[in-house]
């Protein structure tokens, strides 16, 4: 297939890879131009100069960008995404954006005889990399099919959850589960060493228990190595996806109290200097706080 990528960050980058090992023709944009290029000439992709010219000859483009307002901004404008799609082609979203945000660029997408699916992910990049990310896809059932050979490139499971917005919506479901575990091993985790309990064997006992969940096991370096291992999932990007559960919550009238908690602690990590820091870098912030106890 053609597959256009829309956002060459780090999940992004790594799905160019994927597709590119599958035998697609991959075309790239970034708005940091740089970004773009230095993911295309790593994995052999084209790269467009907006995002209009990346996704005009694609079958499936698959869009990566970190918030809503990057994705609106990506979609809109002269040499925007809608501007350069036509007829028949799929565009398949897996930003971490609110379900609103989605569907309300759907009309100009339609417009022009496109149809757009919301398909977030969960996984990080070594799990994209792998080739084994779940896709929670929301929108037509058809045009989830077109999208399949891009998808099934970098997922290796594909959960079609009903219109439009319940991908979406899945994914800050799962996010805020997946943030509430990394607040609870954080915190597990500061209580062992505090207690005089070696890091790395506490850590091992945690995922070998009852809580042992994926999440648990590929953290472990880390948690383990907070200073060597690289930036997965930024806590910048953790406060937004709790700000959007919180507010998908009060939209629909749910109780989360875990929420707000997990909330307020992400935000005071990001006050500490921590918002570009990998979230495992929360046990950091309680290490530091706890240090400061009387």
């Amino acid at each position: 297939m053609r597959v256009a990528v829309v956002g060459t960050g780090r999940m992004g980058g790594a799905m160019v890879g994927r597709l590119v090992a599958a035998g697609h023709q991959v075309t790239v944009y970034n708005r940091t131009h740089a970004k773009a290029e230095a993911v295309g000439a790593r994995h052999g992709a084209a790269v467009g100069s907006t995002a209009r010219e990346a996704v005009h000859d694609a079958d499936v483009v698959l869009v990566s960008l970190a918030d809503d307002a990057a994705v609106v901004a990506a979609y809109g404008g002269p040499e925007g995404l809608v501007a350069g799609l036509r007829a028949g082609q799929v565009v398949a979203d897996t930003s971490t954006v609110d379900p609103d945000t989605l569907r309300g660029l759907e009309r100009g997408v339609a417009a022009v005889g496109a149809t757009l699916l919301d398909t977030p992910v969960s996984g990080s990049v070594s799990t994209v990399e792998a080739g084994a990310l779940l896709v929670m896809a929301g929108g037509p059932a058809l045009a989830l099919e077109r999208a399949r050979p891009a998808l099934d490139a970098i997922a290796s499971r594909i959960a079609h959850l009903g219109a439009l917005g319940a991908g979406a919506t899945m994914k800050l479901v799962v996010n805020a589960m997946v943030h509430a575990l990394n607040g609870a091993l954080a915190e597990a985790l500061v209580l062992a060493e505090r207690a005089g309990v070696d890091r790395a064997a506490a850590y091992d006992v945690i995922a070998s228990s009852a809580v042992g969940a994926p999440f648990v096991g590929y953290k472990r370096e880390s948690y383990l190595h907070p200073e060597e291992a690289p930036v997965a999932f930024a806590l910048g990007l953790v406060a937004k996806d709790l700000a959007l559960a919180d507010t998908l919550a009060a939209r629909v009238g749910a109780v989360m109290p875990q929420l707000v908690v997990n909330r307020e602690v992400v935000q005071r990590a990001v006050a500490a200097g921590l918002g570009d820091a990998d979230l495992s870098a929360l046990a950091t912030l309680l290490r530091q706080e706890s240090d400061r106890r009387p």
